[in-house]
């Protein structure tokens, strides 16, 4: 499997100091196609890593197939990219397959017929009370340890990170990749090969909150979402019907709480940082 950064030239330009060669660390990214029972449904741009957890947390943010719907993930190497070859058992592999015949329309229709369109600023159900509330401080603390588990950002400031903060232990994964969404698909993969229940803490973003973030957090199971940028208004909408507590704009003393601010709890704390 290729790396996942590699070496590359280039020269810094500055005024005042002229032009001198240098070294920089790249992150790959490498075409990766996800099929179901021989079929593929979707090719995507990663990074080559961590791509079991890829696989599994795409099928469950996407709404495709539950952990234990899978047989068995197949990794093939391919001379234009890598196929995860996703085996499910025969109920979800023929509802697999007619959603993908459903998607079958006219090139360049995108979201094809008004149920496709209300599909795709439909919540994905609501999320269960889990009884998970964070002070200040843990929203603070799981901000400040984000950057601290990001080696490849380090090396190449151009990948974005995925997070997973439980109270009382810290982030106990993350995961990192060229797009948001794969990172968080990877992070997802991730928690479910760990069996840590996504109920019981808060996933922490590098990028911003989009409809499909939320999407994709609601199908995990996480009650609060944490980000470093700021949601889109739409993004909110969706949240705030599920049941998720969105906080962005996080920074290292500050963060605001966009939707069901009742989960983060420390109120006079709150009002220091608001």
């Amino acid at each position: 499997m290729p790396g996942n950064r590699r070496a590359h030239s280039a020269y810094a330009v500055a005024i005042g100091t002229g032009r001198h060669a240098l070294c920089r660390q790249l992150p790959e990214e490498t075409a990766v196609a996800l099929s179901y029972n021989g079929a593929t449904q979707a090719v995507m741009m990663a990074t080559p890593a961590d791509l079991e957890d890829f696989a599994l947390g795409f099928s469950l943010t996407e709404g495709l197939a539950s952990p234990t719907e899978i047989d068995r993930v197949e990794h093939v190497e391919t001379p234009e990219g890598i196929d995860l070859r996703i085996w499910l058992h025969s109920e979800a592999g023929a509802r697999v397959a007619e959603r993908r015949r459903s998607m079958t329309g006219p090139v360049g229709c995108g979201l094809c017929g008004i149920d496709s369109l209300a599909e795709a600023m439909r919540p994905p159900g609501v999320l269960p009370e889990t009884g998970l509330r964070l002070g200040v401080a843990q929203v603070l603390e799981a901000v400040a340890a984000l950057p601290q588990k990001q080696p490849l950002h380090d090396a190449t400031r151009a990948v974005h990170a995925a997070g997973f903060f439980v109270p009382g232990q810290g982030l106990v994964a993350v995961r990192e990749d060229v797009g948001r969404h794969n990172a968080l698909d990877k992070l997802a993969g991730a928690l479910l090969r760990a069996d840590q229940p996504a109920g019981q803490g808060a996933v922490v973003l590098t990028s911003r909150v989009s409809i499909d973030m939320v999407q994709k957090c609601v199908r995990l199971g996480a009650p609060v979402l944490i980000a470093v940028s700021a949601p889109t208004a739409s993004a909110l909408d969706l949240a705030d019907r599920a049941g998720l507590c969105v906080v962005a704009l996080a920074r290292p003393e500050r963060f605001e709480i966009f939707t069901h601010p009742h989960r983060i709890t420390d109120p006079e704390g709150a009002a220091d940082v608001a």
